[in-house]
């Protein structure tokens, strides 16, 4: 063998060991971190499920079934924690304003249709390419304010209970053998029992009945999808826009080079999910920044995470769905304030690496606060404030 044969060989060999140590590095796990960090967004996840099933009355076997469903198929295909969430506010306006369950189908179905055609043919890569870094971390600092704002209120329901959850939080927030989420579980549920001893002969009634969902597409007129687009789909367009496709992208690739998405893949992703959930019972879903940074921020670096939520969502509706609203009480409303707090808090932190330039900080700063009212305002005003720096139209 010549000296070159021998170095191609070398060569080759190193590249393969290259792409093995990057396989292993890209497989999920299902260490006791993963299992942690799944349980990482329940503060978003938990309101939202809890109203849609008593306010709105959408069955929960739907619901949760579907939830698991695309839990699983992303944790498998993007190997990241990023998350499955409902869509802020399409919730939001549903539960206010008293929708039937088939017009919130009826939305999600033009959801699907939106973003799954915004990606497939492109049209989202000029939108992205406006965001630049300072106009993203200001979207990515309000939606974290945003949400420690929100923990802050739901932890004034219990103070001394949130108090100590803080406190134990903090202690074992960076400890892999004691993960913090385990804890404040077990004190979550602890303190519910203790708050309400009621909830222990609630408990009791907690049964296993097994169902399959069904198809829900017959339960639609045409009305509904109207009423479900002009009322849901339409005003949620910016809010998935700025928080659900440019942001989590940003924050997915920041955290996880390795493992990059596009705002091409996710918007499509985001359009496969909706185009499917809403026949069989399930609600209108995003890939929210703000979920990925409490998955992460209590331990998932990997899909697993989300495989493991999905599961126990699955099986949950399969065979528990006629108890959801009994098993969700034993989250205290004070302890799903400490899990968005940290969340909010781990999204807000990524924008330390805009840099020192006055301008960029300023652009920033702008954004974070219009996005803690309205993300769509707040992508528009970044762009137009930051190109009015840049070319000099304007001076701070």
């Amino acid at each position: 063998m010549s000296e070159a044969d021998g170095a191609d060989g070398i060569a080759a060999g190193c590249r393969s060991r290259g792409e093995t140590a990057a396989a292993e590095r890209t497989k999920n796990r299902y260490n006791q971190m993963e299992w942690a960090g799944a349980f990482g967004d329940l503060g978003t996840l938990i309101p939202f499920v809890v109203a849609y099933i008593t306010i709105v009355k959408v069955d929960p076997l739907g619901l949760l079934f579907m939830f698991g469903i695309c839990l699983l198929a992303v944790g498998f295909y993007y190997r990241t924690p990023i998350p499955v969430q409902p869509m802020k506010a399409i919730g939001a306006a549903a539960i206010a304003g008293g929708i039937s369950p088939a017009a919130l189908f009826g939305s999600g179905l033009t959801t699907g249709v939106f973003w799954f055609f915004a990606g497939a043919t492109g049209a989202i890569r000029p939108i992205a390419k406006l965001a630049t870094k300072p106009v993203v971390r200001g979207i990515m600092l309000g939606l974290g304010l945003s949400f420690m704002v929100d923990g802050v209120n739901r932890m004034k329901t219990a103070p001394v209970l949130a108090g100590i959850a803080l406190v134990v939080t903090y202690l074992l927030l960076t400890n892999p053998k004691i993960p913090a989420m385990f804890v404040l579980l077990v004190i979550g549920v602890v303190s519910a029992v203790i708050m309400n001893p009621q909830l222990l002969t609630e408990l009791s009634k907690v049964h296993v009945a097994f169902r399959l969902p069904e198809f829900s597409l017959h339960t639609m007129t045409w009305n509904d999808v109207l009423v479900g687009t002009l009322l849901f789909t339409i005003p949620q367009i910016p809010l998935t826009l700025g928080n659900a496709v440019i942001a989590i992208t940003a924050e997915n690739n920041d955290l996880f080079p390795d493992r990059k998405v596009t705002e091409k893949k996710i918007a499509v992703s985001q359009g496969i999910m909706n185009l499917v959930a809403p026949l069989f019972g399930g609600v209108p879903m995003c890939h929210g920044a703000g979920g990925m940074a409490g998955h992460v921020r209590f331990g998932a670096k990997t899909g697993g995470a989300l495989v493991i939520l999905g599961g126990i969502m699955v099986l949950v509706a399969l065979f528990l769905s006629d108890s959801v609203s009994i098993i969700f009480k034993i989250f205290p409303n004070a302890i799903l304030g400490v899990i968005l707090f940290f969340a909010g808090s781990e999204l807000a932190i990524v924008v330390r690496d805009v840099g020192d330039k006055k301008p960029d900080f300023y652009v920033m700063l702008i954004v974070a606060a219009f996005a803690m009212w309205n993300m769509g305002v707040a992508f528009l005003v970044g762009v137009i404030l930051d190109n009015s720096l840049r070319r000099g139209w304007i001076r701070i």
